[in-house]
């Protein structure tokens, strides 16, 4: 009894504490449990399987975006034909009738021509051959002409509308009116004469 040590007395169990309002009530997880949690495998077990489904889910945005591209439904057209801009651009490019729209056409016409008849009359051969240099480089300086005066009004009338006009805009438009107007994607909401919405 003499050698024995006193034990010292119990110490109170802390009592356990409330969570406080909008706490987790666990404690923070660490870096190395969290990108345990985090981590997946790289290589799919089904590869196979996840191919045909991202295959599938691809080809099912691409008929939305196609059908938006015939419809004119915004939302789920490509993100190059969005916005309200470009919509206006659009309708100024279908409101007019381009020289583009209409010398493509007639340029393959008479290419198909110039190269059918000299099998027919050979002596023609020279005379369509400059005709057709003529009509071609005669063709291609009147549509550049008339780039330019549609990108004139295309700048002047959307810094009328929307203040300013985004890079790209002009080329975009002028691009548009060279395209034959029942191929032009998206298709033309206006007929020609009518004004932009």
């Amino acid at each position: 009894m003499i050698f024995r040590k006193s034990e010292p007395p119990p110490s109170p169990e802390p009592e356990p504490q409330s969570a406080r309002p909008g706490s987790k009530g666990r404690p923070t997880r660490t870096r190395k449990e969290a990108e345990a949690a985090r981590r997946r495998p790289l290589v799919v077990d089904d590869r196979k399987e996840a191919r045909r489904r991202d295959r599938e889910r691809a080809s099912r945005e691409r008929q939305e975006s196609q059908q938006a591209l015939m419809s004119g439904d915004e939302k789920k057209m490509p993100p190059q034909h969005r916005g309200p801009e470009r919509s206006y651009v659009r309708d100024l490019v279908d409101s007019r009738w381009n020289i583009a729209e209409l010398f493509f056409p007639v340029a393959l016409v008479f290419m198909v021509i110039s190269l059918v008849l000299p099998l027919i009359r050979p002596e023609l051969t020279t005379t369509l051959s400059t005709g057709m240099i003529i009509v071609l480089w005669g063709g291609i300086a009147v549509c550049v002409v008339d780039s330019l005066f549609l990108r004139k009004r295309i700048r002047h009338l959307v810094t009328e509308r929307f203040g300013t006009v985004q890079r790209g805009l002009v080329g975009y438009g002028i691009m548009r009116a060279i395209q034959i107007r029942r191929f032009r994607l998206p298709r033309a909401q206006i007929k020609h004469g009518q004004a932009p919405r």
